[in-house]
């Protein structure tokens, strides 16, 4: 499968939400985002900035501990949901089945996936991945991928 990887030096927080709100405008329903990266890299923050993008009106934290928060977001004129998985305490995969989270994968929603490398076998092919990687103590290097070929290559549309 074709795809498309591209790279961005962020920081500062607000470098990183940013980003994410350009990503969360190129988002259509359907689309899995897969976040990876160590504590601390960044990726809850970068999913506030999609969320942004995506004019999610509620506050957007990691549901940690019970494993998705939901919210209802716009793209384009459309309401949409927006699924917002946090898998850090993921014991293993039956957790996940018990979730239903392949029905999220593939609905017409948003998902947004934390510690995606948790579930990759339960992640559709077709999806989006976003790495963060700690490069100091506000840098980060972030890494965006698109798996298939019909995805936008980059947050700016190109």
């Amino acid at each position: 499968m074709s795809g498309f990887c591209e790279e961005y030096l962020s920081h500062s927080p607000g470098e990183t939400r940013a980003l994410g709100e350009r990503l969360g405008r190129q988002l259509h329903p359907g689309e899995v985002v897969a976040f990876s990266g160590d504590l601390g890299a960044g990726k809850t923050c970068m999913i506030q900035g999609v969320c942004a993008g995506l004019e999610v009106e509620e506050v957007v934290n990691s549901p940690t501990f019970i494993l998705i928060n939901e919210y209802t977001g716009r793209t384009g004129s459309r309401p949409v949901n927006v699924y917002h998985f946090d898998l850090y305490r993921l014991r293993n995969q039956i957790e996940l089945e018990v979730l239903g989270a392949e029905e999220y994968f593939y609905s017409q929603g948003i998902c947004l996936v934390e510690w995606a490398e948790r579930a990759h076998a339960a992640l559709p092919p077709q999806r989006r991945e976003v790495i963060l990687e700690h490069c100091g103590p506000q840098t980060r290097r972030i890494v965006l991928k698109s798996l298939s070929p019909s995805l936008p290559h980059s947050p700016d549309g190109q």
